[in-house]
């Protein structure tokens, strides 16, 4: 039990004691003591005054003292108005040091097979073009949510959801076979998403000329854009598509096959999997037969055109359309199709989309869909919405080829840090290979950890220069600290300082060592809310201030060369477990911690 439940249920013992009153956990709640006062932990005693009869200020005396009186953890106390601050005693913090240290996965609950299972679903790339920065955060934010739910005792099934079909790729596929000339992944030496993306600029290219040559004409914008025969014949395309064309088939799937190539390759530089992959090109006829089923059973409505909706007047939302005149399906009856998949291969009981902000109402009509429809997670489902990553220059635009590219970037971050690293002098006594490995692992952890700070909500400006800096809030400076420390623990290795198990028969802790004490103490509140929020930003920012904290405590106090062993142990085992607490928190984000660098 830690020292914060060990006090709260001593508060709430001497309540009952004191005043008769049976105090429920809200009312017992303990605060870090503010920096300005004495103490350790502060009870706000303003909930049990109507009990006591009495003034704040006695009122918080008298639980003190029965705090002092009963309760091992607490050494003294004193009262600021309303306040009790209460001090614990040297040997609590010991115990509590120790606790932790003994527990190899200090912060996370075991996963059993009766666990809750959670799905996560993220980065659904479309297959016309690579992944860019947007789909960097999705993938990060996605990865890093499954790490932190299952720190927090639910089974995860990673899943993503390709738009391999509809007009996107068939754009594509006729600039392909109009301009390719037969060109390849092989021949143009290009990765295949690179390919396609590039045929789905000059798409967009040339059907803006034909655009522009109507509006010439005289025909307005609107009517042109649906005029021009570049996307006529892209609508053309998808209906063959739709009717299972032999020839159009078999374009699409030698096409999406460069593109699946290229996408794996960039997942494995990112770091990030799936256990499951679902095609919209296997879950829309489902979503068609759902619809068709809701529709028999009176849940949705045909117009005359023949188009199938669904009426959300009466949840204070409008018709959604949810089969189109000529049969085929939107993206929302798609989604009900992987749903209704989903749901036949996993027993799930929370399903989070991990899907940007501008589909807040695509998904708030799903939920209400997928309820009515029987889903018993519809209704309860997370739509995990995040903003969109700005860069300096404004925003990106796939159609226009203006889009930062995934591997672009993150071939420069790993770039940037063997550079910086070099400059620096980091990379002494070590090979090329280990150079190689350790500016991957510091490029990538700077990348990562700048995208997973910011709140998830919030849209970001990406500013690849300020991510890789080995001081202030950056992945480099957290790496940095656990490498130190395991450097430090190396040398106490082989100077035979690290052989001390027990620390019980120390005394004089420093407050600095106190405040780390109880800032690795706070990890395993932190992971729980960052499992109850879905933020993986609470996880990054708790991982800033332990290693700031350190850095502070480092630079006033030595620890190898502490004379005094018992000190020395403390500060050795201090040192280890921030290590250790880093390590677990920043693989929460998905960001390896090199062991030297």
């Amino acid at each position: 039990m830690n020292i914060e439940t060990l006090i709260s249920q001593a508060a709430g013992e001497a309540v009952k004691a004191l005043y008769g009153l049976e105090p429920n956990e809200k009312m017992l709640q303990l605060q870090k003591t503010r920096s300005e006062f004495e103490g350790n932990l502060t009870l706000v005693v303003f909930p049990f005054v109507k009990a006591a009869r009495k003034s704040p200020e006695m009122t918080a005396n008298e639980i003190g003292q029965y705090l002092v009186d009963h309760c091992p953890a607490v050494e003294s106390f004193n009262v600021v108005k309303g306040f009790l601050n209460i001090s614990v005693g040297q040997g609590a913090w010991l115990q509590l040091l120790e606790a932790i240290d003994h527990d190899e996965h200090f912060g996370c609950k075991a996963v059993h097979e009766d666990s809750p299972l959670v799905m996560i679903e993220y980065s659904s790339p479309n297959t016309n073009k690579p992944l860019h920065l947007g789909h960097v955060r999705n993938n990060l934010l996605g990865w890093s949510l499954a790490q932190i739910m299952e720190a927090n005792g639910n089974r995860v099934v990673k899943t993503n959801i390709v738009n391999d079909r509809g007009i996107h790729i068939c754009k594509s596929m006729l600039a392909w076979q109009k301009w390719g000339n037969g060109e390849t992944p092989e021949s143009s030496g290009k990765k295949g998403d690179h390919l396609i993306g590039d045929y789905y600029v000059l798409f967009d290219k040339h059907y803006r000329e034909e655009v522009k040559e109507l509006v010439a004409q005289g025909m307005d914008e609107e009517k042109a854009k649906q005029e021009a025969p570049l996307i006529k014949e892209a609508h053309d395309m998808l209906v063959k598509w739709e009717q299972g064309d032999q020839q159009v088939r078999s374009l699409w799937e030698m096409m999406n096959g460069w593109v699946y190539a290229g996408f794996d390759e960039t997942y494995k530089k990112m770091g990030v999997k799936f256990d499951k992959i679902y095609y919209e090109s296997q879950t829309y006829l489902r979503g068609k037969d759902k619809v068709e089923e809701g529709l028999q059973k009176g849940l949705f409505f045909r117009k005359d055109d023949g188009s199938v909706w669904a009426d959300l007047t009466d949840a204070g939302l409008d018709q959604k359309l949810l089969l189109r005149s000529d049969g085929t399906s939107v993206y929302m009856t798609q989604d009900i199709g992987t749903a209704e998949m989903r749901f036949h291969d996993y027993p799930i009981d929370k399903m989070i989309y991990v899907v940007g902000n501008e589909q807040n109402y695509h998904f708030q009509v799903l939920s209400l869909l997928l309820d009515r429809l029987g889903f018993s997670w519809g209704k309860d489902l997370v739509h995990f919405s995040y903003g969109m990553v700005e860069l300096p220059n404004g925003k990106m635009k796939s159609r226009e080829g203006t889009v930062v590219d995934a591997d672009d970037l993150m071939q420069l971050m790993v770039d940037d840090a063997y550079q910086t690293s070099m400059e620096l002098g980091k990379f002494a006594d070590m090979t090329e290979e280990e150079r190689r490995d350790i500016a991957r692992i510091v490029g990538m952890g700077a990348l990562k950890y700048f995208i997973l700070k910011v709140d998830a909500r919030k849209n970001m400006l990406f500013n690849p220069e300020e991510s890789i800096d080995f001081n202030g809030n950056t992945g480099p400076f957290i790496q940095y600290t656990h490498a130190r420390i395991r450097s430090i623990l190396r040398k106490a290795e082989s100077a035979g300082l690290s052989g001390i198990s027990g620390i019980s028969g120390q005394s004089g802790l420093s407050g600095k060592e106190v405040e780390l004490i109880q800032k690795m103490n706070e990890f395993t509140a932190v992971v729980e809310q960052a499992g109850a929020d879905y933020s993986p930003s609470g996880i990054a920012n708790y991982c800033y201030e332990l290693t700031k904290l350190f850095n502070q405590f480092y630079h006033d106090y030595s620890i190898l060369n502490e004379p005094d062993e018992q000190k020395r142990a403390v500060r050795l085992m201090i040192a280890r477990n921030v290590a250790k607490i880093l390590k677990s928190g920043m693989a929460m984000l998905g960001i390896e911690v090199p062991e030297r660098m």
